[in-house]
């Protein structure tokens, strides 16, 4: 586990202390059923980690006696662009029950991302609906792939984003394996949080060899990387420029 502030990195996830607020993305549910249909036949287990792992988080904010009143989830919540697969309808009405079950009293936020063009019926079943952004108490959550002037706005003082999938190498001799991680920095006088895909196909881009595919112009270099390990478990790496030094 680590912190920035009052922010609390468990796993994949962010857990906002002070505002109760639960926020992750990009799980692209349907992910398999699309390699499937592209002919490459993998077993599809995404699904049942992204539960167990959605399960130890709340598991552990349960333990430090904190309570989840809100859940923002920051787009791709499915994956294939231009339809609906049976396996996008099913695991994505699944994942919608689960957290509703987990917040019950409180609401869930879902954030429209580049790949949720036809998500609409599926999340108005469920009786949500999909924003463009989301403000509250100062923090501003949006995918990533657009901006919008409300984000903007002097009383919005953190930012969360996913989109960018970053990732990270770590050498050590011949040997090398590639992480999911946050990245946390600053942009326009505000902090700006980019979090790491949810989905465990995947690790993402390495930060070492793009810039990131954001709609705001960052500098990565000057970001301090929080690399993702085993279980929740969330180590802070320093700046991204020192690591490249190395």
């Amino acid at each position: 586990m680590a912190t920035i502030n009052k922010i609390i990195l468990l796993g994949k996830s962010a857990f906002l202390e002070d505002a109760g607020i639960l926020v992750f993305g990009d799980l692209h549910l349907g992910y398999e059923e699309g390699l499937n249909d592209a002919g490459v036949l993998i077993p599809r287990t995404m699904f049942k980690e992204m539960m167990d792992e959605l399960g130890m988080i709340f598991g552990e904010i349960d333990k430090e006696g904190k309570t989840v009143r809100k859940i923002v989830v920051l787009g791709d919540l499915k994956h294939e662009f231009g339809s609906v697969l049976y396996q996008e309808w099913s695991d994505v009405s699944q994942f919608l029950k689960r957290l509703k079950e987990k917040v019950k009293d409180g609401e869930v936020i879902l954030i429209k991302g580049n790949h949720d063009t036809i998500l609409e019926p599926i999340v108005k079943r469920e009786g949500l609906e999909l924003k463009d952004f989301y403000v509250d108490r100062g923090y501003g959550f949006l995918h990533g792939h657009k901006m919008f002037d409300e984000i903007l706005d002097k009383n919005v003082k953190t930012i969360f984003v996913g989109h960018m999938h970053p990732a990270i190498t770590l050498r050590e001799s011949v040997k090398s394996e590639r992480y999911k991680c946050f990245l946390a920095g600053k942009w326009k006088g505000k902090k700006l949080i980019v979090t790491p895909s949810f989905f465990p196909f995947v690790e993402g881009a390495d930060i070492f060899y793009q810039e990131g595919n954001l709609a705001m112009k960052v500098n990565v270099k000057n970001m301090d990387v929080y690399v993702v390990g085993s279980g929740l478990e969330v180590l802070r790496f320093g700046k991204m420029r020192r690591l490249e030094e190395r």
